[in-house]
């Protein structure tokens, strides 16, 4: 296609630009479109159907006409169709339609398939993983609720949280739990309480339903903003058998929004009870061990005089072991002591002076106590010592018979 050479001087008309988009969008040609009826407007009689089809994970949606016989009479509102079609742009409006030569509503069959696969992309990218599940607080400040107004889902899981834990308090956010525009809103309602830090942890409810009306809570981008969430969720959607998505992505899966309820508070009466029970026990457990003590401080007196008396005994014992030990040893030592002064004293005598005299020898001394030696040396007075005793005697120094002196 020509580019069209344009200025503020050589303008072109509104009719040529509205040629040339016409032209440039009908080059597209026929496709096939995948995406859920948002809005339909029936008009018996009329050749010409009008819809929106919605993409179902984002907030677009194009106009689409249907010629007679191309819409089928199970089409409704939310209903996930393909549509083959062709742009069409009106040049007296200026508007952009899509113009159906062929539409087929999308079976059961192929919805689970299309959720199978989903499932499995999600999963291979870690949004299920058990290690990304947070725990919920034990007593949360303010539950988040998100649910449809007036929904059998809210009075179940406000009801019943409150019958556990009166005063518990909630911040409901009602949004469209099914239909082209209830992906948009739960996510918006989820972001809105995420933000919110008195938030502690945050409910998606919903009765039950079939596949298609449970669609929303399967949806990718719900999956993936309940994973980018900072609060924990909780999912309580549908029945027991119900399984979206949500379920798997959420930190608790409840298998009902009653459940949900049970999960998310504790119990007053039942923590009440189980208080009581506990100080019961450890009223019970205190006393026993009075009891015990009582009953030892009353026996300690006679068992301590056993103890006491016992220990004496064993001690007197003892010592008298031990003295008769120290004294046969002080005997032993004496008379070893004994025996070697008794052979000292053999040793002395053996020795001594006294042993010579004793013999018959004797000692001469002169008045000062020298020791007479030679003949010369015995004159004058002198003392003897002999073994008996020590007398005086005078010698005058001659030897005569090989004897020195006579007796005084």
């Amino acid at each position: 296609m020509a580019r069209l050479e344009t200025s503020a001087e050589a303008p072109v008309p509104v009719r040529v630009v509205a040629i040339k988009l016409s032209e440039y969008i009908g080059r597209l040609g026929e496709i096939w479109i995948d995406g859920q009826v948002a809005q339909l407007t029936r008009r018996p009689g009329q050749a010409t159907q009008f819809l929106t089809l919605r993409d179902p994970d984002a907030n677009i949606s194009l106009s689409v006409t249907c010629g007679r016989g191309v819409l089928p009479d199970t089409v409704a509102e939310g209903s996930r169709i393909v549509v083959k079609a062709r742009p069409d742009y009106w040049l007296e409006r200026g508007s952009l339609s899509m113009r159906a030569v062929e539409m087929r509503q999308v079976g059961l069959g192929e919805l689970l398939a299309r959720l199978e696969q989903l499932k499995k992309l999600l999963a291979a990218e870690g949004l299920f993983a058990a290690s990304h599940k947070r725990p919920l607080p034990f007593l949360p400040r303010t539950i988040g609720l998100i649910t449809g107004r007036a929904s059998a889902a809210e009075r179940d899981v406000v009801e019943n949280a409150r019958r556990r834990m009166p005063g518990a308090r909630f911040r409901l956010e009602n949004v469209a739990t099914q239909g082209a525009s209830a992906v948009n809103e739960i996510v918006d309602a989820l972001q809105r309480l995420d933000r919110d830090r008195e938030v502690d942890v945050i409910v998606i409810a919903r009765g039950g339903g079939s596949v298609e009306d449970l669609l929303p809570f399967s949806n990718e981008t719900l999956v993936r903003a309940v994973h980018a969430a900072f609060t924990p969720v909780v999912s309580a959607i549908g029945h027991e058998q119900d399984r979206p998505l949500l379920d798997l992505v959420a930190d608790l899966a409840a298998s009902t929004p009653t459940d949900a309820a049970k999960r998310i508070v504790p119990d007053l009466a039942q923590e009440q009870d189980e208080i009581a029970e506990l100080r019961r026990r450890a009223r019970a457990c205190v006393h026993r061990r009075i009891e015990r003590e009582q009953e030892l401080m009353a026996n300690l007196p006679g068992r301590l005089r056993t103890t006491l008396r016992g220990r004496l005994d064993r001690q007197r014992d003892e010592a008298g072991v031990a003295r008769d030990r120290l004294r046969a040893r002080v005997r032993t030592m004496v008379d070893a002591g004994a025996a070697d002064l008794e052979h000292v004293r053999a040793r002395i005598r053996a020795l001594s002076p006294q042993a010579t005299l004793e013999r018959g020898y004797a000692v001469v001394r002169r008045p000062d106590g020298s020791l007479v030696r030679t003949p010369d040396e015995g004159r004058g007075p002198l003392r003897i010592r002999v073994a008996g005793g020590e007398f005086a005697a005078t010698g005058d120094g001659a030897v005569a018979g090989g004897t020195v002196g006579s007796p005084a």
